[in-house]
């Protein structure tokens, strides 16, 4: 963390040991993702019931790159278990925001292009050539938007490549 963790107690003392419970699944938060800033965690035993005692909440403010994530899980009556639940959630609100961030950077292939090479509209499939020469089997339920009845030889497309069961097929057929 690039600013020190801020641990807040309201309406109760933390005792020692508690406070180096938070500072140590802090300390594992801030390993398993790098990239946080600020980490302030307020615990508070925000009213008594007269029937249940005290019921602990647990709240996690963390700053990340260009987000905000908040964690406030429900009230428990185990304190370790309110911190707890609130550091796994934390955890995987943390996997979501980084995956998420993963995905917006993330460079994809390009589909390769092809040629439809022939075609057999009754039996319902195909074949693509690619410009390298390889070819391609595709069926009907291949192509997008119900478009292989518009299809000619020479129709130039873009397609998925994976692996038939009897060699290298086309799925995902987009006509361009």
């Amino acid at each position: 963390m690039k600013i020190p963790l801020q641990i807040t107690a309201r309406n109760f003392d933390l005792t020692e040991t508690i406070e180096d419970a938070i500072r140590e699944k802090a300390r594992k938060l801030d390993l398993f993702y790098d990239q946080i800033m600020r980490c302030r965690v307020l615990v508070e035993a925000p009213h008594r019931r007269r029937h249940k005692g005290v019921l602990y909440n647990t709240r996690i403010d963390i700053t990340v790159p260009d987000k905000e994530i908040v964690i406030k899980r429900e009230p428990h009556e185990d304190l370790y278990v309110s911190i707890g639940d609130a550091f796994r959630a934390a955890q995987r609100q943390i996997e979501d925001y980084d995956r998420e961030r993963r995905r917006k950077v993330k460079y994809h292939e390009e589909m390769p292009r092809a040629i439809v090479s022939a075609l057999f509209p009754e039996k319902g499939y195909g074949f693509l050539t690619t410009p390298d020469g390889r070819e391609f089997y595709f069926h009907k339920n291949s192509v997008l938007g119900d478009k292989f009845k518009d299809l000619k030889i020479g129709t130039k497309v873009r397609f998925v490549e994976e692996l038939g069961e009897k060699g290298p097929q086309a799925s995902t057929v987009k006509v361009k």
